[in-house]
């Protein structure tokens, strides 16, 4: 419960600081958890999302991938070229569209990235679990005002 002192606004600004307690630390143990597994935390979320895709049968676009990843469509490509390098995805040319560029998890790419997602699922569970009490917490400090 917060102190009877506390403004709207510094139960406000608590309950954002922490939250993002709990996601900097999911992140920082994703980053161990991809490290361990051979990855950079930037190839993880890559990999993530081309498996969430279809794995091996996806078709994803660069373009999309940008919008997915938040990132500037340069950064995407230099993404993608490195993980092509380390034989984490294949690229191909689209037929539909010989401008754009096809992608999809090799299978080196889709086991470094279940070893590190197997690796967080306690990681993931906790994180759940703790955003749950956080929210049961706040909602409880809301009705108590």
């Amino acid at each position: 419960m917060a102190p009877p002192n506390q403004t709207k606004l510094e139960i406000e600004v608590a309950r954002a600081a922490a939250f993002r307690v709990e996601l900097r630390r999911f992140v920082r143990r994703t980053e161990a958890a991809t490290v361990g597994a051979g990855l950079t935390s930037q190839r993880y979320d890559l990999l993530l999302l081309l498996k969430a895709a279809g794995g091996r049968d996806a078709n994803v676009r660069l373009s999309e991938l940008a919008e997915l990843l938040q990132l500037q469509q340069t950064g995407v490509t230099e993404l993608v070229k490195r993980a092509e390098e380390a034989r984490l995805v294949v690229r191909r040319p689209s037929p539909d569209d010989g401008r754009s560029w096809l992608l999809s998890l090799t299978a080196a790419g889709e086991r470094k990235l279940m070893r590190a997602f197997t690796a967080l699922r306690g990681d993931r569970e906790a994180l759940a679990a703790s955003l749950r009490e956080l929210d049961r917490r706040l909602r409880t400090e809301d009705t108590a005002e």
